[in-house]
């Protein structure tokens, strides 16, 4: 019996697939359960418009991960934090701080999550990159001045 995940399901597929289940099992645990539908032709032309429209999101979303890379590669920001003798920082420089500075400086919108970075402790000029989702990502730099 053909059917439409509606949900993930272990050992048969992922949501918005058509599987070919056994009847007993569709009818006992999977309809019941609401986690398939049955793939009438309804059924089957509503999963491929979703599905178009999921792949039209994806490419939005790639096509704004890449505007974002382009944006940020070869760019600088600064960081005022203050600091103690010998060039070191009091704490460091965080991914929220530097989220911040890309958005106020370069109009750029990062999450903090999406940046890989060491702890930045010392002052100067420190490699920074960004992972932007879709196998996407660009590296910036982050210049840590003292605080006056």
């Amino acid at each position: 019996m053909k059917v439409i995940l509606q949900q993930d399901v272990r050992g048969q597929g992922k949501k918005g697939e058509m599987i070919d289940a056994a009847e007993g099992y569709a009818r006992n645990f999977l309809l019941p359960r609401k986690l398939a539908v049955l793939a009438t032709p309804d059924a089957i032309n509503t999963m491929k418009l979703k599905d178009a429209a999921r792949r039209k999101e994806e490419a939005a979303n790639r096509a704004a991960a890449v505007a974002t890379a382009d944006k940020l590669r070869g760019k600088t920001v600064k960081i005022a934090a203050k600091g103690g003798s010998g060039g070191k920082l009091f704490g460091a420089v965080t991914g929220k701080e530097i989220s911040e500075a890309l958005g106020a400086q370069l109009g750029v919108e990062v999450a903090k999550q999406q940046l890989v970075l060491d702890p930045i402790k010392t002052f100067g000029a420190h490699e920074v990159k960004a992972k932007l989702g879709y196998e996407v990502s660009a590296s910036f730099s982050v210049e840590v001045t003292e605080e006056t």
